[in-house]
């Protein structure tokens, strides 16, 4: 990918400039990869957790664990994908499951027959009951059965361990990603552990991490679904998009440029109006968001 060679020809980044990225990728991909699973925690609120280790507004505790567990997964992947002399495993996806999930809990599930039920959520194993998605349409959509998973997830890793070398990386991770989908192998947590791994096989390349937004979520089902028609190129595609705005963040970050976008700061005037600026309540407002106000005054009354 052309932005991948105008990143390698500004490497290695200022200590200043690697520090910058590397925090918002951190965010960008907590926060994205957690919200489509829905989490209710804001951009902000990310950010005031994760940076600054403080929480505000009515959020459930639930969602905070999740979070700060995805972020202790986050570190795992990026140093896994440091040591080259340690392949892939699955004792290692095993254990990316255990740590976002941290421990086991009760959930709502669907029977194959579509009824309603609870069932016990086991983490760093794989499932023991079948598990599916209601699409669209209505259809369920049943995933790889929990008989057949053990077998599935050695192919998988086989097919990967077999490529590495052969397809482009962004292409490798995409692939990946979508054939772990289509397992399904663990009760809970797949869709996070596929972009975790997806992800680590980026930074195994030494490219930057994909970013699915939670507002593009409905592209980014639309790109598996056509997938599952055997378009496999959709979610190849589509992950290469994403891509492009890594690489482009990448070099603005090399360059020494801005890396905030618009929409960073739609999501701090969010959470300045939800917060209401009083007195009471701006301490807990984010850093960026004290900022704001002050270009706000700035281009009032500088």
């Amino acid at each position: 990918m052309a932005g991948f060679g105008a990143l390698q020809s500004l490497e290695p980044l200022k200590p200043e400039d690697a520090r910058r990225l590397a925090k918002k990728f951190r965010l960008e991909f907590n926060y994205n990869s957690n919200h489509i699973e829905g989490n209710t925690l804001t951009y902000g609120q990310t950010q005031l957790l994760l940076i600054y280790g403080k929480s505000s507004g009515d959020v459930p505790l639930s969602d905070l664990q999740e979070m700060k567990a995805h972020d202790v997964a986050l570190a795992q992947i990026q140093e896994m994908a440091r040591e080259h002399d340690r392949p892939l495993t699955e004792q290692f996806i095993k254990e990316l499951n255990k740590t976002i999930l941290v421990e086991s809990f009760w959930k709502e599930a669907i029977t194959p027959d579509g009824q309603t039920t609870h069932r016990k959520i086991e983490i760093g194993v794989y499932k023991a009951q079948p598990n599916s998605v209601r699409l669209k349409n209505g259809e369920l959509h049943e995933y790889t059965s929990p008989g057949d998973t053990p077998a599935k997830m050695h192919e998988l890793m086989d097919w990967y361990h077999e490529q590495q070398g052969k397809l482009h990386p962004v292409q490798l991770a995409a692939e990946f990603h979508y054939r772990f989908v289509c397992i399904h192998p663990f009760d809970d947590g797949n869709g996070r552990v596929a972009r975790l791994v997806m992800n680590y096989i980026l930074y195994r390349h030494n490219y930057p991490p994909v970013i699915i937004k939670s507002n593009d979520k409905e592209q980014y089902l639309t790109a598996l679904q056509r997938a599952d028609t055997g378009d496999v190129t959709a979610i190849i595609e589509y992950v290469e998009r994403q891509m492009i705005w890594s690489l482009d963040i990448s070099v603005k970050a090399a360059q020494g440029e801005s890396i905030d976008e618009l929409e960073d700061v739609d999501k701090e005037i969010a959470i300045l109006k939800r917060e209401k600026l009083t007195a009471a309540t701006l301490y807990k407002t984010p850093k960026v968001a004290f900022q704001l106000i002050n270009h706000i005054q700035n281009d009032i009354w500088g």
